[in-house]
Parts: C-alpha cells; sequence; structure tokens
C-alpha cells in the first residue's frame, strides 16, 4: 500500500526518512544526501515491494522539456542513493535492480508516522523579489537545492509532488539564523557551478560560465570576490558551505548548474549565507547561446540586488549592458580561458589557439583579444620579443573596441612593465585595470611585482596581502619571498598549507624550495625543487631553482648537469639567459653570470623584473657591471 508523502516520517532498519524535510537519518544522525537520489528514495518508499520504473523516476525527477541525459542523471541518483544507505547493487538490501526496468524498494518499513501539514506556500513567496520584471525567455523560481545534485530544471517547481516540499523548505531556512541579513554580505565566493549535461565534455562550459559570473561580480568595487582560482579548488567538494565560507572568509555563496544543449542554455543559480547555510535567493535563467553574456549579467543584478550592495553609475552600466555573441565564438573563447587557467606550456598554447579561433570567426569580438594578450604573457617558451609583441597588439585591439576591459588593461600593463621597461606607462595601466576590476586578484598579483621592482616594498606587500585574500588557495599568489622578507618560517608554514589542499603544485613546491633556501635548510630546498622540476615537467625556471640551490650548497656536478640540461633544452625551446646566470651566481663564477645577464638585458627577458631585488644575486650588486645594467635597464641604483 503505497505511503502518502507529504504526511509521513518513515523508518526502515536503522534510517529513518522525513519526507517533508527532506532529510534521511541513522540512528538519529543526519546523513548529507541531496535531493534528486532522495526524490528517488521518496518515490521508492512511496510504494514499498512495488517496481518503480525508469519512466515514473525519469518524470518525477525531470520535466519533460529538460534536456538532460535522463540515464546518466539517474543512474547517479541511484548511486548516490545507495552509498547513502551503504547498500550493493548486487547484493540489495533495500534497493533492488531490476534490469531495463526499473528499481524496487524491499526492505521492511517499520512504521510511517505522521506529521503536521506542510504551509501553504503562494506564488508570490516563491517569486524572486529582487529582479525585476521578467524576461519573456526567463523563468524564475526559488529552489533550495543542494550543491552536487542540483535541480535540473525549473519544470520541478510546478509539480504538485513537489510544489509544497521546496516552499517549506524555503520558509524553514528564511525563518533561521536570522541575526544575518542579505546586506551584511559583504565578501562572496561564486562555487563552480555544476554541469548537468551528463557530458564531462562539457565541464569547460560550466566552469567559463562560473569563471564570468565571477568576472561581472568582481567589478563591484563595494564587494568582495574571490577568485576563480580558490573557489575551483571546490569542484565536486564534499565539505559543507559552512566550512568553505570559513576557508574563504566569505559571508555569501553562490552555487548553481548549467544545462546546455545546442543553442540552449539554462543556469540554475542560488545565494546562501555561509556561516549560516541559510537560503537567501534562487533563481532560473534560459536563453540562447547568443544570449549568454545578457543572462550572465542578469543572475549578478540579482546577486547584487540580493545582497544590497552598493554600485557606482559605472558598474551600473556594465551590469545593464546587453550584448549578444556568436555561439561558436562564444564556446571557443570558454574552451580558451578554460586552458589559460591551467597555467601550463601546453594549456597556454591551446588557449591562444581556441582564442585566435574565436578572433577568426569574430572579429569585432573584444574579449578574445583581451584573451590572447593575457595568455601570450604568461607564454615562456618563445622570445620575449615574440610573446609580447603578441600580448600587446592584442590588448591595444581588444581596448580599442572595448576600453572597460579589465584584462587588456592587465596584460598591456604587464607589457609595458616587464619587456618595454615604461615604469610609468606600466603603473597607469595597472591602476587602471584594478579600478575597472577591483577584485581582479592577479592585476594586484603583477602590480605587487612591478613595486617591488621599483623599490617600493612597502606598497608591494599591501597589494600582494590583497591579492591573497582575494586567491587564498592559489599556489601563485603571493608565492614568492617579497610576500614574507625574511619570515621564513611563516614562508614555509603557508606553502604546507597550500600543499595540503593542492599537493601536486609546483608553483607551491617552488614557494617551498625558496623559503629552505633563504633559511639555509639546503637540503629541504634541494628535495623541494626537485619536486617542483617533475611536477612541472622540467620547466626552465624549476631547472634553475634547483641548480641555483646545489650551486649555493657546493655541489658543483649537480648545478653544472642542471647547466647542460638548460643547453639541451634551449635547442627546443626559449630559454631565458638570465637562468644560466643566475646558477652561475651561485657558482661564484661572476664574469660568466655577467655575460649571461648581458644577454639576458638585450633579450628584455621577463626575468629581470627580479634583477634589482632578486636575494639571489646580492653578491653581484657591488660590481660595476652590475650598476651598468641598471642603468640599461632604467631602474633607479
Amino acid at each position: 500500500m503505497a505511503i502518502s508523502a507529504p504526511s509521513a516520517r518513515i523508518r526502515f532498519d536503522v534510517f529513518e526518512a522525513d519526507l517533508r524535510s527532506g532529510e534521511l537519518r541513522k540512528h538519529g544522525l543526519k546523513i548529507k544526501l541531496h535531493q534528486q537520489p532522495f526524490q528517488v528514495l521518496t518515490a521508492l518508499l512511496e510504494h514499498p515491494g512495488e517496481v518503480v520504473t525508469r519512466e515514473e523516476l525519469q518524470a518525477r525527477l525531470w520535466p519533460s522539456d529538460t534536456f538532460v541525459d535522463f540515464e546518466v542523471g539517474l543512474n547517479s541518483a541511484v548511486k548516490k542513493l545507495r552509498e547513502a544507505l551503504r547498500d550493493s547493487a548486487e547484493t540489495p538490501r533495500f534497493i533492488e535492480t531490476l534490469p531495463r526496468r526499473g528499481y524496487r524498494f524491499i526492505a521492511a518499513i517499520n512504521n510511517a508516522l505522521p506529521v503536521e501539514a506542510p504551509a501553504t506556500v503562494t506564488p508570490q513567496e516563491l517569486e524572486d523579489p529582487g529582479n525585476g520584471a521578467a524576461d519573456e525567455r526567463t523563468r524564475k523560481t526559488s529552489l533550495p537545492f543542494r550543491r552536487r545534485w542540483l535541480i535540473a530544471g525549473f519544470g520541478v517547481a510546478v509539480l504538485a509532488a513537489g510544489c509544497w516540499f521546496f516552499g517549506k523548505r524555503l520558509l524553514q531556512r528564511q525563518s533561521t539564523s536570522s541575526t544575518a541579513t542579505p546586506a551584511q554580505i559583504r565578501a562572496i565566493a561564486v562555487l563552480p557551478l555544476e554541469n548537468l549535461t551528463g557530458d564531462p565534455g562539457q565541464d569547460y562550459f560550466a566552469d567559463g560560465m562560473t569563471d564570468a559570473l565571477i568576472t561581472d561580480l568582481a567589478q563591484i568595487s563595494s564587494l568582495k570576490v574571490i577568485s576563480r582560482t580558490s573557489t575551483m579548488r571546490y569542484k565536486r567538494t564534499q565539505k559543507t558551505l559552512p566550512e568553505i565560507g570559513n576557508e574563504l572568509n566569505v559571508d555569501g555563496i553562490v552555487e548553481g548548474a548549467v544545462i546546455r544543449s545546442g543553442e540552449r542554455v539554462r543556469v540554475d543559480a542560488q545565494l546562501i549565507e555561509a556561516k549560516s547555510d541559510r537560503h537567501i535567493w534562487a533563481s532560473t535563467y534560459e536563453r540562447n547561446l547568443g544570449d549568454v553574456i545578457s543572462l550572465q549579467n542578469e543572475v549578478a543584478r540579482a546577486v547584487v540586488n540580493q545582497i544590497q550592495a552598493r554600485l557606482t553609475p559605472q558598474e551600473q552600466a556594465h551590469l545593464l549592458r546587453s550584448e549578444t555573441v556568436d555561439p561558436q565564438t562564444y564556446e571557443l573563447y570558454l574552451r580558451g580561458r578554460h586552458f589559460w587557467n591551467k597555467r601550463d606550456e601546453e594549456s597556454i598554447r591551446k588557449s591562444i589557439d581556441s582564442f585566435q579561433h574565436a578572433i577568426q570567426r569574430s572579429p569585432n569580438y573584444a574579449a578574445a583579444y583581451a584573451g590572447v594578450a593575457e595568455a601570450y604573457v604568461v607564454r615562456d617558451d618563445v622570445p620575449p620579443q615574440e610573446s609580447f609583441s603578441a600580448a600587446k597588439a592584442a590588448a591595444h585591439r581588444a581596448l580599442e573596441m572595448d576600453e572597460s576591459l579589465a584584462a587588456a588593461h592587465n596584460a598591456l600593463a604587464m607589457s609595458l612593465f616587464a619587456y618595454d621597461w615604461d615604469w610609468t606607462g606600466a603603473e597607469k595601466e595597472f591602476q587602471r585595470a584594478i579600478a575597472l576590476n577591483p577584485n581582479y586578484a592577479q592585476a594586484h598579483q603583477w602590480y605587487a611585482q612591478y613595486l617591488r621592482t621599483m623599490g617600493r616594498q612597502d606598497a608591494a606587500v599591501e597589494e600582494l596581502k590583497h591579492a591573497e585574500e582575494l586567491d587564498p588557495i592559489s599556489p601563485v599568489i603571493a608565492g614568492g619571498s617579497g610576500r614574507y622578507g625574511k619570515q621564513y618560517d611563516v614562508m614555509i608554514e603557508h606553502a604546507k598549507e597550500k600543499l595540503e589542499l593542492d599537493p601536486n603544485s609546483f608553483a607551491t613546491y617552488r614557494m617551498l624550495g625558496t623559503a629552505y633556501a633563504l633559511k639555509g635548510m639546503y637540503r629541504e630546498s634541494i628535495a623541494a625543487y626537485q619536486k617542483a622540476r617533475d611536477l612541472s615537467a622540467g620547466a626552465p625556471h624549476s631547472l634553475a631553482d634547483l641548480g641555483y640551490t646545489y650551486a649555493i650548497c657546493g655541489k658543483r656536478a649537480e648545478a653544472l648537469n642542471v647547466i647542460g640540461e638548460l643547453e639541451e633544452l634551449s635547442k627546443h625551446r626559449y630559454v631565458s639567459p638570465y637562468y644560466f646566470a643566475l646558477i652561475y651566481t651561485g657558482l661564484g663564477e661572476k664574469d660568466t653570470a655577467f655575460t649571461w645577464l648581458q644577454k639576458a638585458v638585450g633579450e628584455r627577458s621577463i626575468s629581470l623584473a627580479s634583477f634589482r631585488t632578486g636575494e639571489e644575486l646580492a653578491n653581484l650588486r657591488s660590481d660595476a657591471r652590475y650598476r651598468e645594467l641598471l642603468n640599461r635597464i632604467g631602474l633607479p641604483q
């Protein structure tokens, strides 16, 4: 006999399922189970001992107009449910699989306890109060979905069996933690949007949409927005929202999902108060792919409205802009950003290729030019003249079309700083980039590098601290010794903390190796640098670090071997002369070191950015040739 889901709390074995609150407990302790697996459990408990077909479950979980891979989604939901119950498909205790038909709940149900009827929720209570008039292509609901298994499709909200549940849950969450209000949210993190297509090959699209939403929100000067590098660490995490909020030091968290099918894209998003896990707002948006930028702006506007963030006229204009883009162009752009964020050499080349293909399709798409510019700035396998000339050209072209692109200003600033040695022009562009996007951690970090080169150490440290606040888990941000001064133990501790979060970060191992070397712990430094070399596939900068440390601790043969590796590598790709100079400095061979430094200056190697401040070259500074090189670069003595 079927048990009415809205009126029962059902016990079986050591479990209790509260169909009103959507909670599963074991021995009285709550078990984490997301909504789609719980919906499957509810359907099975309503018909104990009976077959619930796959078609019935699909109709219950997804409306007919939802474009999602039913098979993948249903299989995943059942798998998650079995994991929560510690059940086995081969030897089931609770859920029996009937191949090609469906599932059956086979355990005995102990009792069904009546509970109070759910409160009635009006459509107005479910309506998003801060989003203005709805676009005819946009439907809005207020769904309290969880991170891993977000409800795939806004049509679920209008199902008779689900409306009362979602409304009740929303009112329950809104009635808790009343000590905080949306207006108190001044720091926010956007977690990776879930890819609900069932195709892992579409992850780049969901990640790109996450990146775009972060970029939109990051331009709000009154709001602190955590950078993508840190939030991506929580992709598919099992951590609770309060845990994430505490680690990132934010008040609010945006989470959601993306479903893309052909030329249509839909975004489900919700805003949660991090400390209390209190639901604040949720909505669903659907557009043609060509209108996806307007969709992203609308989501950002809704978040800003809910937290009552202060906006400048320029920020208001940015969020209200309407822009269409060729769908294939936008897809290529998202692929480019996906690869750029990986930062390894092969991925950087792929990112440039994707951006350039986007430009070929749409020659007036400014964002793709900005992507090319930033990708060439970090590309180091070609001579500086090639990379920075391409970066400047792309940045200028992007700014001709859209002067408000912070990424283009940032790339131009780095080019003027690292290659042109135009100190005044570089600072102007860095400041412009930060003004346009105050939460751009990469701009703050590069500006800090500029300030340190200029001898403005206190200002550099402040910029680095700000960058680290915006990107606290990044292995790259604040990775250099300039952030810590002579606090080597603190630097070591922070590096170890970062490695706990990402044990395969070569940049963090470089940071750790530098700290050990500066402290004179050469054995530990060598071990860290060897790990960095292996993780970076023998990148020149990692080899140079290792070779220099071999040299200063008396391992001459090993240092010379590294020089040989760099010479061999230079036959296949660009290797900066600065790396050779560094190792020869460690060996005490000043004449040879200055010969290589002369070459580095002639090629305008980006590594010269640390020429004036790097502690590795300290024993060269009393030499007249050092001052001559400073004059050539145009740096103060």
